[in-house]
């Protein structure tokens, strides 16, 4: 067989006994040496050695970037030299030798300068130029970044390369990363299909479904239908049923995730809403605004910590000095602006409390209206002050990434507002539950009046759960502000959601927004990976909401507060 030939050459190449020369020494000797098939053995040699120097020289040495002296003054034997550096008024460059890095020196001990003419450019033939590539291909499998490896081993097994199976189970000897590990593996497999023998076919076969390998199944498919042996097509439909099995096991868990983080995400909007209109029972139509101030406060923060930013609120032409921070300290500015977020939300909070909330108690539509109103200046502002076009915020390093268990990829961005929202949900709870403050927030939402007898400043009470509230929603906008762009309108795409949610849990009950967003976010992904139709599964989810407020009007929980006083 023509592949296991070449096979055994590269194999048998692995075996040999490693050269004293360095490989700046080994391929100085290929580029003059003037037979192709020693060039091509010399080329071969540097397979298994990890010197940085052989990627840079063997590169050069194919794209016509090195060149041969030749002596003549005094004769000597050829030297294969990099002409670098900038041309002298000769047209001169510097020469240096390949085989140590150092300059070339003339008879005279002194640096040598060469023009392209004085030196021969040196060629590469078919068969050095496919050494070249082993050689380069079994560098960057060993690579020390093992995301690097990861790439380039998955692209040999997609490709069923059988050159370089030899590569990959001398990899596979010494792997230690788990991930690298199992798609070394995988792509032994895979190669492993194009053999012509039929026991290592099936081997491949049962090795590809025991894991499970989603990539394998156009290979196996193609292997089932075009092979003559029935134990090889047997083999390869059981691994394509147990391929199914897993990526129906994949596909529930990985939706059982996005139902989760798109519930975390409704829970982390919602929760301020609950603050504010679940427990004070205002229709505030301008949290979605709270939330795009804190937002835009994470925006603000990450040019700050940047290369500064250019405001020009109202013609005024403001400038913002950036500290110009890279890497870790960068990626800080988030940890900052979670905070700031919170607090420029609630400062916005507070000032839109005393000015026109606390004349509007126990009047919802009026509270409704002038809310809906403050809402549309505050876009307004918005655009006048950072534009009317969405801005970007770049995600931190630790929210880029992700981690894949079992193939179930995990956003790292989606796993922290998972966390994020148990912060705040347990933060909230022990704020109301274990806390002076809290206490005087019960008080006051159970009975006003009676809160008011007993001495509770009612009014500073209001103030503060209000701020409070809508702090939580700054906190929203700062994430959400990981998820998508920042613009004056982010916060009424998210205004429905939010209300849809308290009301779903029930008016006044956090308990009841947790499972409320939840349970929406696990039926929504649901639908759309049942229906395969994103669309139709958010109408269904919102014509069963409709539904379930008409079997059940207050929602999954009924609390007692002051919006249900008669």
């Amino acid at each position: 067989m023509r592949w296991s030939a070449s096979i055994l050459s590269i194999w048998l190449l692995f075996c040999s006994l490693v050269s004293a020369e360095t490989p700046r020494e080994i391929i100085a000797k290929a580029i003059v040496v003037e037979d192709v098939a020693e060039q091509a053995k010399l080329v071969k040699s540097l397979a298994g050695q990890a010197d940085p120097v052989i990627p840079e020289l063997l590169t050069k040495w194919k794209e016509s970037e090195i060149y041969i002296y030749e002596p003549t003054e005094p004769a000597g034997p050829k030297v294969a030299v990099l002409l670098v550096g900038p041309k002298d008024a000769e047209d001169k460059l510097s020469a240096i030798r390949v085989d140590s890095g150092a300059p070339l020196k003339d008879k005279d001990g002194k640096d040598q300068r060469l023009t392209t003419d004085e030196a021969t450019s040196a060629d590469t033939d078919s068969d050095v130029r496919v050494a070249m590539k082993v050689v380069l291909d079994f560098l960057a499998v060993t690579d020390t970044d093992p995301v690097k490896r990861l790439k380039v081993v998955e692209q040999i097994g997609l490709n069923q390369d059988v050159e370089k199976l030899p590569v990959l189970l001398e990899r596979e000897k010494v792997e230690t990363d788990r991930k690298v590990k199992r798609a070394v593996g995988e792509a032994i497999a895979l190669v492993q299909l194009k053999s012509e023998d039929a026991a290592t076919q099936i081997k491949a076969c049962d090795a590809l479904g025991a894991l499970g390998s989603i990539p394998a199944q156009d290979a196996l498919k193609a292997l089932a239908k075009e092979t003559k042996d029935a134990a090889v097509a047997t083999a390869a439909n059981k691994a394509l049923t147990a391929i199914a099995t897993h990526l129906q096991i994949v596909n529930t868990a990985g939706t059982a995730f996005r139902g989760l983080s798109l519930g975390s995400v409704l829970l982390v909007v919602a929760m301020g809403l609950a603050i504010t209109f679940g427990l004070m029972g205002v229709i505030n139509m301008a949290h979605g605004e709270l939330i795009a101030v804190g937002a835009y406060t994470t925006y603000v923060v990450q040019n700050i910590f940047g290369a500064g930013l250019a405001l020009a609120p109202f013609g005024l032409k403001i400038a913002l000095p950036g500290m110009k921070m890279t890497g870790a300290g960068y990626d800080a500015y988030f940890i900052v602006a979670l905070p700031l977020s919170f607090l420029m939300a609630a400062l916005v909070g507070v000032l839109l409390e005393r000015t026109i909330i606390q004349w509007l108690y126990r009047r919802p539509l009026e509270s409704l209206l002038a809310t809906w109103g403050v809402s549309l200046v505050m876009q307004q502002l918005f655009r006048l002050t950072f534009g009317a076009n969405n801005v970007q915020v770049d995600s931190p390093a630790w929210l880029s990434g992700n981690w894949t268990i079992y193939d179930v990829i995990l956003g790292w961005n989606r796993v922290f507002v998972i966390g994020f929202a148990i912060a705040i949900v347990v933060g909230t709870h022990l704020l109301l539950t274990r806390t002076p403050f809290g206490l005087l927030i019960r008080a006051v939402t159970q009975n006003r009046q009676m809160a008011a007898c007993m001495g509770v400043p009612t009014e500073r009470v209001n103030m503060l759960t209000f701020a409070f509230g809508s702090g939580l929603a700054g906190l929203a906008g700062a994430f959400l502000s990981q998820l998508g762009n920042v613009g004056p309108g982010m916060g009424q795409d998210r205004i429905v959601d939010a209300f849809m949610t308290v009301v779903v849990g029930g008016v006044g009950s956090i308990f009841g927004t947790v499972i409320s967003a939840i349970g929406i976010g696990v039926t929504d992904q649901s639908l759309q990976q049942i229906l395969g139709n994103p669309v139709l599964g958010k109408i269904l989810v919102l014509g069963a909401i409709i539904l379930f407020l008409q079997w059940k009007p207050a929602g999954l929980f009924v609390t007692k507060s002051r919006n249900l006083e008669s």
